[in-house]
């Protein structure tokens, strides 16, 4: 049995600890002052979690395909998305490699109507 799903980046325990600055960082957000905290200077509200550079620029980017990638759990990188907000449906095409209409239409199952 394959532990892999195509096209689909999964979070595995190696992840969790690689990705902990970077998870601590998002369920922080949970907290209304670490939001706007996030929001009055970004890059130092990074700082302060130990994030790596390449975690770093990717919450930055809002790059969820690359935050997964570097350890982000889903769960907790959605915390990142309230800021902007971003529908889950955004950042699973993202994840995908997928246009949002595409991710939506063909992984979802939706009926594209017109």
């Amino acid at each position: 049995m394959s532990d892999q799903i195509p096209e689909t980046p999964l979070f595995v325990r190696s992840h969790g600890d690689i990705g902990y600055p970077l998870n601590k960082m998002a369920m922080s957000l949970c907290q209304a002052e670490n939001r706007e905290a996030f929001k009055a200077d970004e890059e130092a509200f990074l700082d302060r979690y130990g994030l790596s550079a390449d975690q770093k620029r990717a919450v930055m980017d809002r790059d969820w395909e690359a935050m997964v990638r570097l350890g982000g759990n889903l769960f907790f990188i959605l915390k990142i998305s309230a800021i902007d907000p971003v529908p889950i449906t955004a950042i699973g095409a993202a994840q995908a490699g997928m246009s949002h209409d595409d991710f939506v239409y063909g992984r979802l199952g939706k009926v594209r109507h017109g």
